[in-house]
């Protein structure tokens, strides 16, 4: 019996152990115990980054095949240096110090030693390879851009750095991932998922087979393919007409939020940060302060809206009945604060709400403000109402749009006029700048359209976004589908569209009708200040101008600003006119207009500070 009872337990044991051997030989045993087996070496297999579309189905973004020399340290022999160098076409120095680098990051994993090499460069390169133990080939992708167009869109993809692979397991050194964009933004539907094989090694450090027969090796995912909202065709046009001028542009298309086009000048052709060229590039470009061209102007560029923004105060004293359509204001060619005159150039008389929108009248504005705040009991309680109304307009904050963050803008509140003049201690005399769109008002391109598509729908706006398409499929995140509502009652709409509408009829854009097609909008002027020797001093004004198409139907809401661009017929409206033509007809009927656009540049201007030519002031605002 005690033999049974033995033999017995010993089996028991046995099972036991084997069980808990198998366990942790099969189930429990994952890839990632392997990373630090020297016995074990990792080839990775990387897939194709997603391709990128434009709404209509165009190309902006695909793969050409590159080829990275890879380096495992401590499988490096005696070589001869210079001819190595020769071949990877880089100097002797450089090869040590990147090989340095490779050993303090790992003797065992690979480490990219020289990245992107050309298809020449591989062909020359691959038949020698054989010669240098521990250096190989790898083959990946890089990106091809089949547009010069929307770089500030689109982004680029750079190699990993030390707090990428801190902040994400997921990349090795060498690697290469989105830095800014859709690039940037959609970098985990883009990237899509490295395969991998573990090979065996003897005590040879000889390859001695797929270890485990493989169980443990993964194939690669493909990059999704994505569609964006951005119109090619519309893009491309714009920056055309950005040719020596320095501003953004950005245009939504109002049912939906989707961005058209979303442009900043001056730009570059994204092509130049691909390939070994881009560090140099980028250097260069980052480097050029005066014209920032890396510089998203578009979401990025916080000025005074001007005269666009006189359409939401007559939203705000219709809404809060501080006057109707009908009540007129008189203006004396200006008006008072206290004994100081301000300008306006509209002609002087008496004007009513179209006229004082198609008309841009100062006075106007100035009038119907101070009768926003005369209803209320306290300034403080009119101040919270009036920035409670323009912020459902998405000012003030960030919008929530699938880029990069950009720049919140400023609708200043009570506890900031506080800070400078103390509470209970100022009026709306202190602020009447606000009334136009100047004083510590503060909005960005992206928010400027966004505020005119609210106005097109008559009070309510979507999320602008980027992303139209998954791999063929709409979109459906409710962030970017489900309406936001402004606190302004839609029947009050009307009267301000048709003053806008009258703004190309027989107003400030008179001139710049488009056949066939009904416009809405709004000239802007904003004042410019920069220091010069330590002195604040006045340049001349940046050129606003927001529109909407067509009037009754829209299909396309968009802001241009230009920086010393003159008043906001001159530049503004003339680039928003041709790029609303372009994308609703799909060509150009105001040739006279785009010959113009496309020749005249601003860089006489932008070059003023720096020569101590004098400024051309305009006096369409105060």
């Amino acid at each position: 019996m005690r033999k049974i009872l033995l033999s017995l337990i010993i089996v028991v044991i046995a099972i036991t152990f084997l069980g808990r051997l198998s366990y942790l030989q099969i189930f429990s045993f994952s890839a990632d115990q392997l990373t630090d087996d020297p016995a074990i070496k990792k080839i990775y297999d990387y897939p194709e980054r997603g391709y990128i579309y434009d709404r209509n189905g165009h190309l902006l973004v695909g793969n050409d095949p590159a080829y990275d020399v890879m380096v495992i340290p401590r499988e490096v022999k005696p070589l001869d240096t210079l001819e190595f160098c020769g071949l990877l076409g880089i100097e002797k120095e450089k090869f040590i110090e990147k090989l340095r680098k490779a050993r303090v990051y790992s003797p065992r994993l690979p480490s990219v030693l020289v990245p992107q090499l050309s298809k020449q460069d591989y062909a020359k390169l691959q038949e020698k390879m054989r010669k240098y133990k521990g250096f190989y080939i790898q083959k990946r992708s890089l990106r091809y851009y089949d547009t010069p167009s929307a770089a500030n869109v689109l982004g680029y993809i750079s190699e990993v750095n030390e707090g990428d692979l801190a902040a994400n397991k997921y990349y090795v050194q060498g690697e290469l991932k989105g830095r800014t964009g859709v690039e940037r933004y959609y970098e985990d539907l883009l990237r899509g998922r490295k395969g991998v094989q573990h090979i065996q090694k003897d005590r040879f450090n000889r390859d001695i087979g797929p270890y485990k027969e493989g169980i443990l090796d993964t194939l690669p995912e493909q990059g999704k393919q994505i569609s964006i909202t951005i119109d090619k065709t519309l893009q491309e046009y714009g920056e055309l007409l950005m040719n020596g001028k320095r501003g953004g542009i950005v245009a939504i298309e109002p049912s939906t939020g989707e961005i058209l086009s979303m442009i900043s000048g001056p730009t570059y052709d994204p092509a130049l940060l691909v390939g070994r060229e881009r560090s140099k590039n980028y250097t260069k470009l980052y480097n050029d302060t005066i014209a920032n061209p890396t510089w998203d102007r578009s979401i990025h560029a916080q000025q005074p809206p001007g005269s666009p923004f006189k359409t939401l105060n007559a939203l705000i004293a219709l809404q809060e009945g501080a006057l109707d359509e009908n009540t007129t204001i008189q203006c004396y060619h200006g008006f008072y604060v206290g004994k100081k005159k301000r300008g306006c150039h509209c002609g002087g008389g008496l004007r009513n709400l179209n006229k004082g929108i198609s008309q841009s009248c100062n006075a106007y504005f100035a009038g119907a403000f101070r009768k926003i705040y005369e209803k209320f009991d306290t300034t403080d309680e009119a101040m919270d109402v009036w920035e409670k109304h323009m912020k459902s307009f998405g000012l003030g904050d960030y919008l929530g749009y699938d880029l990069p963050f950009g720049q919140k803008g400023r609708i200043p509140n009570k506890e900031y006029y506080d800070k400078w003049y103390g509470d209970n201690r100022w009026s709306s005399s202190y602020i009447i700048s606000n009334s136009i769109g100047q004083g510590e008002i503060l909005a960005t391109p992206v928010q400027l359209a966004n505020m005119t598509a609210a106005i097109a729908n008559r009070g309510h706006y979507f999320t602008p976004h980027i992303l139209k398409k998954i791999e063929g499929k709409d979109i459906t995140e409710p962030k970017f589908t489900e309406a936001k509502h402004t606190t302004i009652a839609p029947k009050h709409f009307e009267p301000v569209v048709q003053g806008m509408a009258d703004v190309y009829v027989s107003g400030t854009a008179r001139w710049l009708q488009i056949p066939g097609i009904e416009v809405a909008g709004k000239t802007g002027t904003a004042e410019n200040f920069t220091k010069i020797d330590g002195v604040r001093t006045q340049l001349t004004d940046h050129s606003v101008f927001v529109a909407f198409a067509p009037v009754d139907d829209p299909k396309i809401a968009i802001a241009v600003y230009i920086e010393n661009g003159y008043f906001g017929s001159r530049y503004a409206g003339h680039i928003a006119t041709l790029m609303i033509e372009k994308y609703l007809k799909g060509e150009i009927t105001l040739k006279t207009l785009e010959k113009r656009m496309l020749e005249k540049t601003l860089e006489a201007e932008y070059a003023k500070p720096y020569s101590g030519e004098e400024f051309k002031i305009n006096e369409r605002v105060w």
